[in-house]
């Protein structure tokens, strides 16, 4: 039985089953596909997307992606080949259609290509620079160690645990660690900067955590306080929350060494700060940040060791791990009892409003209602109050006095005041679990990193947290506007942080990368490619041998489908195609198809075909076969393979078999290998399958 069977609806994906994806794979779905929308064809450029079509070829039934082309040339691609598709990253409208066998597509990738051929270049020498720096290595972790970890209340989650893992071996190298841990917002970040700066100090080193907001700061002091005190490690916070006084006692006993952690905002940028002993620098949300506190951090970064925490990093900063120029560490598994955030966009409406805040005070939490202009958040207070006149009512916002503003944070913290009015000065990390309604007004303003990291400061306990998006009442939304709210309530999952920032940088571009703008490039070809080519570019300067990418032809006469009746919705089945097409490995496929039977029950047997077809597709690109034909005479199962001139196949190995097995392998004058599975041909389909896949299991590969 699978959850159809049990509950009548399919359960959505990744609720019950979290497999992690790489980093860099798959960023785009095409499960977010419309009809109509532009899309791209790794060889064929941008076409139109007209939907998953059920065409019979050959007597066989099969599902196809129809792609529309200018001229209206039409282009059916099979399921098994949908690694080949991304989405299209400009603006939709704007979409210009290439012409199939058109020559525009081939020069605007080797226009790219040769752009990024002088960008890999430039990395690597970015590259070797960070290797040739003087670094230092810390201790590794001993018992002291692990009574601080040991100390943390929660059970680590296995992303977590991997994270800080990963921060631990950097932490041991002699060169300086430059890695970004991108996890969703209350998902545990915070802690992997704890682990690194206990090992810092014990090492006898300095931390610096940099954070966006003077809220913050003095949340995180208080946080690492409280963890560092059975250490006995000196905590201090550098803000506009300190008088001049108290900053001049913190800077001069960090100067001598007598500070062990610093918690700052900008503030700690400035000229007057030093250090005895800095060996650890923790950015928090770095996007934050301006052009010039980016570039003394960018100083600081040639010196010690650096962490950057970020739930939803900058386009240019997901580029540059994505391309290796930073380590990176996924966190996308949520804390244990952790539940989704309901969004909701609409227009402005007070019973709404009111029904919201009510129905969260009377579940005894607290509310944000986000304001974002200064001049009028006093007219919002007064509507709150005037809607839900027994709820106590604070406004708060950054042109307020310093020590107005913490009293009022400090109030709402300990439940003092139900309501926060205030503008998007919580939206960096402010961690308050009873607070689960947020009301964005003219949610329309914000942008989508924004918005995200908005709705982050809920739902970070056990209870269900619900943020209201709402729009003005009349006036018709942007394009962009409205492909940003679509994307925040689409993404509203747990673990979406990672999806919002690569759908961010598909829609401003990756920026001034190393001095040359590439967004450009970017639209032209589309982020995945790109990022493809780069990486091609970056071996290629290294000088390593490029190994061409097969894309192999399969002609099987086995229906290999995931039936409507199984699957009902086309978007879905689209969803498992193209992760089954994007799969590396036989076992990622198989895990692919335990999911479906998980979720929907007993696969039909043109199901289990089609995840025999992926299998067989992998053995063949490893092999650098070209394309495969197999049909049964009645007696006999024949099969043909072509490989592409520098295929990796041992092909000693393969001469051998056919002078060993004449009646079973023989290689043609064409130079494709003919190859014949005696009293094969009666199986039924999906033994037949198996056979194909047993039999290429026999053949080897150079060097493995």
């Amino acid at each position: 039985l699978g959850d159809v069977d049990i509950l009548g609806t399919p359960a959505r994906r990744g609720q019950r089953l979290r497999r992690k994806k790489a980093p860099a794979a798959g960023l785009s779905t095409l499960r977010d596909l419309r009809e109509g929308d532009p899309i791209i064809h790794q060889d064929h450029g941008i076409g139109r997307y007209l939907g998953l079509k059920r065409l019979v070829l050959g007597g066989v039934d099969g599902d196809y992606v129809h792609l529309e082309y200018a001229g209206g040339d039409k282009l059916y691609l099979p399921v098994y080949r949908l690694n080949v598709l991304q989405q299209y990253a400009g603006p939709k409208e704007a979409a210009r259609l290439d012409k199939l066998g058109g020559v525009r597509w081939e020069r605007a990738k080797q226009r790219v290509k040769d752009a990024v051929l002088a960008i890999a270049h430039e990395l690597l020498a970015l590259q070797a620079q960070r290797a040739l720096r003087p670094g230092f290595a810390l201790p590794p972790p001993d018992a002291a160690y692990q009574a601080f970890a040991s100390s943390f209340p929660f059970e680590e989650t296995a992303d977590q645990k991997k994270a800080i893992a990963d921060v631990l071996q950097d932490l041991r190298r002699d060169t300086p660690m430059d890695r970004l841990i991108c996890g969703d917002v209350g998902f545990g970040k915070t802690e992997v900067a704890m682990r690194a700066a206990f090992l810092a100090v014990h090492g006898g080193r300095q931390v610096a955590v940099l954070v966006p907001t003077t809220v913050l700061a003095e949340q995180h002091c208080n946080t690492f306080a409280e963890r560092f005190a059975p250490v006995g490690a000196v905590v201090e916070v550098l803000s506009r929350f300190r008088s001049a006084k108290q900053t001049r006692d913190i800077l001069q006993r960090l100067k001598v060494g007598l500070v062990d952690v610093v918690v700052g905002t900008h503030r700690m940028l400035s000229a007057d700060v030093h250090f005895k002993n800095l060996g650890l620098l923790v950015v928090d949300e770095e996007q934050r940040f301006g052009v010039k506190n980016k570039e003394r951090i960018k100083q600081l970064r040639h010196q010690v060791h650096v962490l950057t925490l970020s739930a939803t990093p900058i386009p240019r900063t997901l580029h540059m791990a994505s391309v290796g120029l930073r380590d990176l560490s996924l966190i996308t598994t949520p804390p244990l009892e952790r539940s989704a955030i309901r969004t909701e966009v609409l227009r402005f409406d007070e019973d709404v409003m009111a029904e919201a805040i009510r129905r969260e005070l009377h579940r005894g939490g607290q509310v944000f209602v986000v304001h974002n202009r200064v001049q009028s958040i006093g007219s919002m207070v007064s509507l709150v109050q005037r809607l839900v006149p027994e709820a106590k009512v604070a406004m708060a916002h950054g042109q307020m006095a310093a020590e107005t503003l913490e009293n009022i944070m400090v109030a709402f913290v300990h439940r003092e005041t139900q309501v926060l009015v205030c503008t998007a000065i919580i939206e960096s990390g402010i961690d308050i679990p009873s607070a689960n309604t947020m009301i964005v007004n003219r949610a329309d303003t914000f942008g989508l990193g924004q918005l995200y990291q908005l709705r982050g400061r809920i739902g970070r306990g056990n209870t269900r947290a619900f943020a209201y998006l709402m729009l003005p009442r009349s006036d018709k939304l942007g394009r962009e506007a409205s492909e940003r709210l679509g994307l925040l309530k689409r993404f509203s999952e747990l673990g979406a942080g990672f999806q919002i920032a690569s759908h961010d940088l598909e829609m401003r571009g990756a920026g001034d990368l190393l001095g040359a703008d590439q967004s450009g490039n970017i639209a032209a070809v589309g982020f995945e490619l790109y990022t493809e080519l780069l990486n091609e570019a970056v071996e290629r300067a290294r000088g390593q041998k490029q190994t061409e990418v097969v894309e192999p032809d399969i002609k099987i006469a086995v229906a290999a489908v995931l039936p409507e009746h199984y699957i009902p919705e086309p978007m879905q089945r689209l969803g498992y195609y193209q992760r089954m097409a994007q799969a590396h490995e036989d076992a990622e496929v198989y895990n692919i198809f335990a999911e479906l039977q998980d979720l929907y029950g007993q696969a039909p047997p043109e199901a289990k075909a089609l995840t025999e077809v992926m299998v067989v597709r992998l053995r063949l690109k490893k092999l650098g076969c070209n394309a495969l034909s197999a049909a049964a005479d009645g007696t006999n199962l024949r099969m043909g393979l072509s490989f592409v001139i520098d295929a990796p196949v041992d092909r000693a190995h393969l001469a051998a078999l056919c002078q060993q097995q004449p009646k079973r392998y023989r290689l043609l004058p064409s130079g494709k290998l003919a190859l014949t599975l005696e009293g094969q041909g009666s199986l039924e389909e999906l033994p037949q399958l198996e056979a194909i896949r047993e039999a290429l299991g026999v053949f080897r590969v150079l060097g493995a």
